[in-house]
């Protein structure tokens, strides 16, 4: 619920968040150095301060909406349904309802920590405030897996729509050497490449002209998939609703959980604390309002397509949705253009994902965890431009010339990781800082984010070997390189925030 009449903000802490500073040259227990938090006022005073300049707050609450609905709202809904019918039937829309609630709990307390902390880092910082340095490390390399490979993954998805484009309206496809994924045939995935540095030139250009481009492609997908729906429900037929629930509960169960992921991308919005107009109050709207906009359109999407095609004929079906519209109308013009609008959303996807990934590490950068040029912000532009060009490259090679394989799905164990985490995080920061100023508040807590917390970690538990074992290796990976550069590096450390928090309280 939003609250009015929030408590005034508490005075501020340490830099380690945890006590009395040490003496000048005092050694400090590395049990300390892990656990040393950011304080939250000091997070906030820094806001949209980077090396050489800073964010400008540019984004309303419409554009901020629309960033978390183009980073949700992708390939999954026109995908999603050939795999999630089969296993509920006609209740594959009470499927998206459930994973909807599941979703729902940690939007909640993303929510609550946006409209508290409205930074650039997201849960990274979220965690920095409660959790600790190393946690916050952690969280943050766990990002950086959600949102580089991701971009990658559904960059090279972006060439198998775009053919089906092509040769719809020109005849014309592009050859697999250079349109297919690399190891599937392909050699080199050119439309992967150029997808990613269409999104880098959006980017360059401004956080108000990334999210106008954005705005425009979200309404694009969005108006493809209400045509969808006025297409199919024109061809629904009743004897399809029923049985209304053929495989029981439990077959309605295991469909939520394959649907989650299709929710994964809610929290964009949280990266923009630094460049929204009015943060506090806009970020929370913003996550509740996608959240509720994309499982309506989602339900009204299922509805429609089990209305038009017996569940069962869903089975192995990857382009649900193209068929239902081939079969209703009898022609390929429909179709055609559901892979237009496939395209856009795929495009819309890469480009809010890869802005959320450059502003995770603009933050970390800034912390001193990475390295300062990722927080170098143009001055005429107000963006990280060094840092948007190397994420982009790295993004796009990655995608144009690697096999990512099952690489893709560790996506999902970055993300739920770092759910579980901002859960954790409200329910410590309503313990150590009650009197924080909050524009949102997480109804029953802390039951709501304990629930949250545990649903993550069913969804973990439901991931294969193989994605456990390759989220292992890159948190391996992640804490030598902490503990190489990091723990050092860290501005806590060095005790440059310290000075800051010094000169913020004399000002105040």
């Amino acid at each position: 619920m939003l609250d009015q009449g929030a408590a005034p903000a508490e005075p501020p802490s340490t830099p380690g968040g945890t006590g009395p500073r040490p003496g000048p040259g005092a050694p400090v227990p590395l049990r300390a150095r892990l656990a040393r938090r950011k304080p939250v006022d000091l997070l906030v005073a820094e806001g949209g301060q980077g090396a050489g300049g800073s964010l400008r707050r540019t984004l309303g609450l419409w554009q901020l909406t629309m960033i978390s609905v183009g980073a949700t709202l992708g390939t999954g809904i026109f995908v999603v349904l050939g795999e999630a019918v089969p296993e509920a039937g006609p209740a594959v829309v009470v499927s998206f309802v459930i994973a909807g609630l599941t979703a729902l709990f940690s939007a909640l307390s993303y929510a609550e920590l946006a409209g508290t902390i409205p930074v650039a880092g997201s849960s990274y910082s979220y965690a920095y405030a409660t959790l600790g340095e190393v946690v916050a490390w952690v969280c943050g390399w766990c990002l950086i897996l959600e949102y580089g490979v991701s971009v990658a993954a559904v960059a090279v998805g972006w060439g198998d729509y775009l053919n089906e484009l092509l040769d719809g309206t020109l005849g014309v496809t592009i050859p697999e050497v250079v349109a297919g994924p690399p190891g599937e045939g392909g050699v080199f995935n050119l439309p992967a490449l150029l997808v990613v540095l269409l999104a880098m030139a959006f980017l360059l250009g401004g956080a108000r002209e990334s999210a106008r481009a954005n705005t425009i492609m979200v309404a694009v997908k969005v108006a493809a998939l209400l045509l969808f729906c006025a297409v199919a429900f024109s061809g629904v037929r009743a004897g399809n609703y029923t049985p209304f629930m053929p495989l029981g509960m439990a077959g309605v169960s295991a469909a939520g959980a394959t649907l989650f992921f299709s929710y994964i991308g809610f929290d964009a919005a949280s990266t923009a604390g630094e460049e929204a107009r009015d943060a506090q109050r806009d970020l929370p709207r913003a996550i509740m309002l996608s959240l509720v906009l994309v499982t309506a359109l989602y339900c009204l999407v299922a509805a429609a397509a089990v209305g038009a095609l017996p569940w069962r004929e869903f089975d192995g079906s990857e382009a649900a949705l193209a068929g239902i519209m081939r079969d209703v109308t009898g022609q390929d013009l429909w179709a055609t253009v559901l892979a237009f609008g496939a395209v856009v959303a795929i495009a819309s996807v890469v480009l809010t994902v890869l802005y959320g990934q450059t502003r995770i590490l603009f933050a970390m950068s800034r912390d001193g965890l990475m390295p300062r040029v990722l927080s170098e912000v143009h001055p005429r532009t107000g963006t990280p431009r060094a840092n948007t060009v190397l994420v982009s490259v790295f993004c796009g090679g990655l995608a144009a010339a690697v096999p990512l394989g099952r690489l893709a799905d560790a996506t999902s164990i970055g993300t739920l990781f770092a759910f579980a985490l901002v859960n954790i995080a409200v329910i410590v920061l309503r313990r150590t800082s009650p009197g924080l100023p909050r524009t949102f508040r997480v109804p029953l807590a802390p039951v709501f984010p304990a629930v949250g917390f545990l649903l993550c970690l069913w969804m973990m538990t439901s991931l294969d070997t193989v994605t456990w074992v390759v989220f292992g290796v890159w948190m391996a990976a992640g804490l030598v390189l902490y503990f190489a550069y990091g723990i050092r590096r860290s501005r806590l450390a060095t005790g440059a925030t310290a000075v800051a928090a010094d000169t913020d309280t004399a000002e105040k």
